[in-house]
């Protein structure tokens, strides 16, 4: 009768495996470290279609001895599940596979346009803004608030404005910017640039008119242009 202490062999094969997996785990982070720096997942997003390993390794450009190891640091990139395999529907192909991305390695493209935003919201900020009457009056609330820093820049350059007859303030939002200065210089006339759904209802003054339109097509003249980066 077998002792009970002594180990089956199939808990010692499981042991070296879970020992092993741990071992060589280093593997995947430098094979993706990899991947990344040959620009892989843009090679293959470039390609618009399933992408063989021979059109791959062509199109990565690498010395004959760097290439032979291509294939096993795919196998690896697939069984990670940062790329995926397809059968082609080519008769002439109907034997090979090619490499697609999977949605892990469509979050590593360098030309990736669709921002954060849009993927939880389904379009970007400005049409969701022009779509949602709500969240955009919540949005011009939130930067009018950030806007108010700017009051402390007026009474620092006085100088500026008092030499200045006109100014646009592009990007201006419900124009708290341009009521501040104002207020503070009243002879200037200034005009406030911005989308149209953010300035349709704003009321012009007889210093202060509101125009929408696009900064990237034209902006208004004036002696001076006020302009608020605060992303792009």
């Amino acid at each position: 009768m077998e002792s009970s202490d002594v180990p089956m062999a199939s808990d010692m094969f499981r042991a070296q495996a879970h020992i092993y997996k741990h071992a060589f785990s280093f593997a995947n982070p430098m094979v993706l470290s990899c991947a990344i720096q040959l620009g892989i997942p843009d090679v293959i997003y470039s390609h618009k279609q399933p992408m063989t390993l021979t059109e791959l390794v062509s199109e990565l450009k690498l010395t004959h001895a760097k290439s032979n190891g291509i294939n096993r640091l795919m196998r690896l990139l697939v069984y990670s599940g940062f790329f995926a395999t397809t059968k082609f529907l080519d008769e002439n192909l109907e034997n090979q596979e090619g490499y697609v991305l999977t949605a892990s390695s469509k979050l590593l493209l360098k030309r990736n346009e669709t921002t954060p935003f849009e993927t939880a919201h389904g379009s970007p900020m400005w049409e969701f803004c022009d779509q949602n009457p709500r969240f955009n009056n919540v949005f011009n609330e939130a930067m009018a608030n950030d806007s108010q820093m700017m009051c402390l820049v007026v009474k620092d350059c006085k100088q500026v404005f008092q030499e200045m007859d006109s100014m646009a303030d592009v990007g201006g939002g419900t124009g708290l910017i341009a009521k501040t200065i104002l207020a503070a210089f009243p002879h200037l006339k200034c005009t406030v640039l911005d989308l149209p759904h953010v300035v349709a209802n704003m009321p012009d003054t007889e210093n202060l008119k509101y125009v929408g339109g696009d900064m990237f097509q034209s902006i208004p003249s004036a002696d001076a242009i006020l302009f608020k980066v605060t992303e792009f």
